[in-house]
């Protein structure tokens, strides 16, 4: 009879540990992705930041271009309001616009010398691969996350404990085409 009274307590502690492991690991990747989501985050700002200092050195230059400029100025304001979604959409535009820029940019020779907007360009260029890398970690850690949540058996856990889906920061398919520049 003891005995049968400790296997039934050694089972029962070997079922709640693994139960604290499965919830553990799948906190662990919920909190990959918050982590992977600020990162994104941080890029984001720091590009937010440099948009005003690139606008107010071209604007001498291009002030036919006003279109563009304003496009910016408009995509950076959403940029740092909205969910998830809304942001993926701005950052998007923003993206966009900013390869105006610098497509324009080039039929402005004295721009293109202006030693802060070549700055100001690289920065950007490097924030913008940084961007990249971000949303990629970001969408590899939501996939591991989402495969977790969906397979045997912490879908089970995940279902008791509200473990729900992430959504992948995707473009839209205009974004996907190619950026076409015309000069007017």
């Amino acid at each position: 009879m003891v005995a049968w009274w400790i296997i039934l307590i050694i089972v029962v502690v070997v079922l709640v540990l693994v139960v604290m492991l499965l919830y553990n690991s799948l906190v662990r990747l919920k909190l990959r992705v918050e982590n992977a989501w600020a990162q994104i985050d941080v890029q984001l700002k720091r590009r937010y930041d440099l948009i005003p200092n690139l606008i107010s050195t071209v604007k001498g230059y291009m002030k036919h271009e006003k279109g563009v400029l304003e496009e910016v100025t408009k995509a950076r304001t959403s940029l740092m309001t909205g969910s998830t979604a809304d942001k993926a959409k701005a950052n998007n535009q923003i993206t966009e616009a900013l390869k105006s820029i610098f497509a324009v940019a080039e039929s402005y020779p004295q721009l293109k010398a202006n030693e802060n907007f070549m700055q100001l360009q690289e920065e950007l260029s490097g924030t913008e691969s940084k961007i990249a890398y971000s949303r990629q970690f970001y969408n590899d850690s939501v996939m591991d996350y989402n495969q977790a949540i969906k397979t045997f058996p912490r879908n089970i856990f995940a279902g008791m404990f509200n473990f729900g889906d992430k959504e992948f920061f995707e473009t839209s398919g205009e974004e996907k085409k190619n950026v076409k520049v015309e000069f007017n």
